[in-house]
């Protein structure tokens, strides 16, 4: 007859070996959200809500741990200890916390040189001049003076084979795009996904400058992917644009991707309970318009 306490014992300790060997299996993915505004709109920019719905649809994926960073970089950097991939959905143009000290870009260097997937979302893709350099080895592409930016609408309905574009179905939508990036020459290790332009709107006949999604396959190993839409929450009901993010962060962890694509279901009333709370912004009032001088 086995004892009662070494039976228990016995129960505790294969807990504990089928937790260890599923946290061993398990793929790591952190979420740095960028600094949301206070005084905003509900919706623009929200870093955080975007975050923290990825960080539910990406546990949608059986094996898939996603480890949320709330605001611009972490109090302790060993978060980014055996991770798969990060992502960082941020303010671009020099706003980024990743690039604001030589610290912090080591510390994305030695990802980038383990690597480790890179992500970056909307404004994340837009690097100041001083770290040219760095956006071209970690994404691909660099954000220059020739580059355009603005809000117009497009249909998306044309996708390339790919395992991010798996189960992506078309979608139509008045995001904020970047686009016109610099790419290397012969767009080496670029896989062009999705199209967004004023001219051509969703078409890839926008060819290079219209590139708004993409993959890029680092040379000296690691995937990063980036998406420069999503300048607000709402986009999120958008199901194609959703699972062709969803997918890619996936595939930048090396995680393979379905043939229907990956699991990231999500109704309205789920993606905006992630909305970050904001405090509407002053109207702007007009100035009053000058009383015509006297006629003496």
């Amino acid at each position: 007859m086995i004892h009662p306490t070494r039976f228990l014992l016995s129960l505790a300790v294969s807990a504990t070996i089928v937790a260890s060997s599923w946290a061993a299996d398990s793929v790591k993915i952190v979420l740095v959200a960028g600094k949301v505004k206070v005084e905003d709109k509900v919706g623009h920019h929200d870093y955080l809500g975007g975050c923290r719905l990825m960080q539910t649809l990406l546990q949608q994926t059986p094996g898939v741990d996603a480890v949320l960073v709330r605001e611009e970089w972490p109090a302790d950097e060993k978060v980014f200890d055996g991770a798969a991939a990060v992502v960082f959905y941020t303010d671009g143009g020099g706003k980024q916390a990743y690039l604001a000290t030589p610290e912090h870009v080591a510390a994305v260097q030695k990802m980038a040189d383990a690597k480790v997937g890179l992500v970056n979302i909307h404004q994340a893709v837009e690097f100041t001049p001083a770290f040219a350099q760095q956006s071209m080895n970690w994404i691909g592409a660099v954000y220059n003076a020739l580059s355009s930016r603005g809000h117009w609408d497009s249909v998306h309905d044309t996708f390339p084979k790919h395992a991010i574009t798996s189960g992506v179905t078309p979608w139509k939508i008045n995001d904020g795009w970047l686009n016109h990036f610099q790419f290397p020459a012969e767009m080496k290790g670029i896989t062009p996904l999705v199209w967004s332009g004023k001219e051509k709107l969703g078409s890839p006949e926008g060819g290079d400058k219209d590139i708004v999604a993409w993959t890029y396959d680092r040379p000296s190993g690691g995937r990063s992917f980036s998406f420069s839409g999503l300048d607000a929450h709402h986009a999120w009901e958008q199901a194609g644009m959703r699972q062709l993010v969803i997918n890619g962060v996936l595939w930048s962890a090396g995680v393979e991707i379905p043939a229907a694509g990956a699991k990231c279901e999500a109704d309205k009333a789920l993606i905006d309970s992630f909305q970050t709370l904001r405090t509407a912004p002053p109207k702007k009032v007009k100035p009053e318009a000058a009383a015509p001088p006297a006629v003496k």
